[in-house]
């Protein structure tokens, strides 16, 4: 692997609760919501229903991708 592609931005909850994490490739950002022994993830839009981004990753073509290791 050449570098990680999703980052952590904001959480809360030490062991349960929602994450907001990035997709450092496209700048799209995620919610993240875990418990016990269920969890799901989607998509944040804007009042539009496009992706939020993050302006420090998108459209951003620098960061490496994740090498194919099959």
């Amino acid at each position: 692997m050449v570098g990680k592609r999703f980052e952590i931005v904001d959480k809360d909850g030490l062991i349960e609760g929602t994450r907001i994490i990035v997709d450092r490739v496209t700048g799209v950002q995620y919610l993240m919501a875990h418990w016990t022994n269920i969890g799901g993830i989607t998509v944040l839009v804007d009042q539009d229903g496009k992706p939020l981004l993050d302006p420090r990753y998108a459209g951003n073509d620098r960061y490496p991708m994740i090498e194919d290791n099959r």
